[in-house]
């Protein structure tokens, strides 16, 4: 197709939804021209940022009404299943929010219906496109750290944020934790190991947050903590440090990548990413190089969803005459590999034991 004004309409309207049209409206080349939510004070709030959007209660109406040629779906975790039943089929090129759904079996109908599906479909795993961790990819896969052997990955952070409804505060509706929160980390792990994980051995628990909120009588379930060790088949292993009752911290997320050549590391917010070679450098002794986000707008997450945006409009830009499908850079098979990762390490920590990807999947 012509690199003309792409149509977008974003689904689901509550905090992400708003941060997409934020990004949507700095990006030359989109424009929002529809908004669904059922939630009347999401919907007005996010009809704010653009007044000129039409505005719909129900995504099915906004979908039958023939004003976009993109969706975001941005609704809560645990109706991404249904919403992309009615959406895969239609030819929309549609950006799913993560996690792509919050099981295995919906992620792997999703992938099934996407098959035949004519338009482009991406899963919204922005942290690979942080401009830190992005460097760092970049670094790993022109061989800087050698053979990746072990990868270290720490999120220290607040609480869960409010939502309508608090909706998040329940594993049933999030998918869990792990799956919710941590499915950003297992893809940053994937972009920068050679093999597939294998195997996951997880302890995690619900110490400190939401442990005094009651909704209906039910005292939240998610959990705020976990170390979780994932086994690759190519011999390598990767470690989750999570903590979210952490937030009098410097680093938000570090991400560390070990091979037989060097070790190469990358944290945020402070945008750096620092270089060792074994042989040349020594323990306090790398090279640090800035990494500061080149995204027009920088939003909730660096600039990162900005920079997604753009690869997303780009690959959409890039379909031929004949409308063949491009690639997803984030595609449904990175999202239901980054969820079952999740959840083989929530049944690790409920269960105490192990648990192999392939019994997941």
């Amino acid at each position: 197709m012509s690199e003309s004004e792409l149509r977008y309409g974003v689904i689901g309207t509550g905090m992400m939804g708003r941060e997409h049209v934020a990004n949507l409206s700095h990006l030359p080349g989109a424009r929002v021209t529809a908004l669904a939510d059922p939630h009347p004070a999401s919907l007005d709030a996010a009809a704010s940022l653009v007044p000129s959007a039409a505005r719909f209660s129900g995504h099915r109406d906004l979908i039958d009404a023939g004003l976009c040629d993109a969706l975001v779906i941005a609704t809560p975790n645990m109706t991404h299943a249904a919403v992309l039943d009615d959406v895969l089929g239609t030819g929309l090129h549609a950006l799913v929010e993560k996690p792509l759904c919050t099981t295995v079996a919906d992620c792997q109908r999703a992938l099934d219906a996407a098959a035949d599906h004519r338009g482009l479909v991406w899963v919204g795993l922005e942290y690979r496109y942080m401009a830190p961790f992005a460097r760092l990819i970049d670094e790993v896969r022109a061989g800087a750290a050698g053979r990746v052997h072990m990868v270290s990955l720490r999120e220290h952070r607040n609480p869960f944020l409010e939502k309508v409804g608090d909706w998040n505060r329940f594993s049933a509706n999030t998918g869990g934790t792990l799956v919710e929160k941590c499915c950003h980390f297992f893809d940053l792990m994937n972009q920068v190991m050679a093999g597939r994980p294998e195997r996951v051995y997880a302890s995690g628990s619900q110490l400190v947050n939401h442990l005094d909120e009651r909704y209906n009588g039910s005292t939240p379930d998610i959990i705020d903590s976990a170390y979780v060790v994932l086994d690759y088949d190519d011999g390598a292993r990767a470690l989750l440090d999570l903590c979210m009752f952490a937030e009098a911290t410097h680093h938000q997320q570090e991400f560390a990548v070990m091979g037989d050549e060097g070790k190469i590391e990358a944290c945020v917010p402070s945008d750096i990413v620092r270089i060792g070679i074994r042989g040349t450098h020594g323990i306090g002794d790398v090279r640090t190089v800035a990494a500061p986000s080149t995204a027009a707008y920088e939003g909730l997450h660096h600039g990162s969803s900005y920079v997604e945006h753009q690869h997303f409009l780009e690959a959409v830009n890039s379909l031929d005459a004949e409308g063949r499908r491009a690639s997803s850079q984030a595609s449904l098979s990175a999202g239901l590999l980054s969820v079952a990762m999740g959840v083989a390490g929530s049944r690790s920590i409920t269960t105490g034991a192990p648990v192999r990807i392939a019994d997941v999947l």
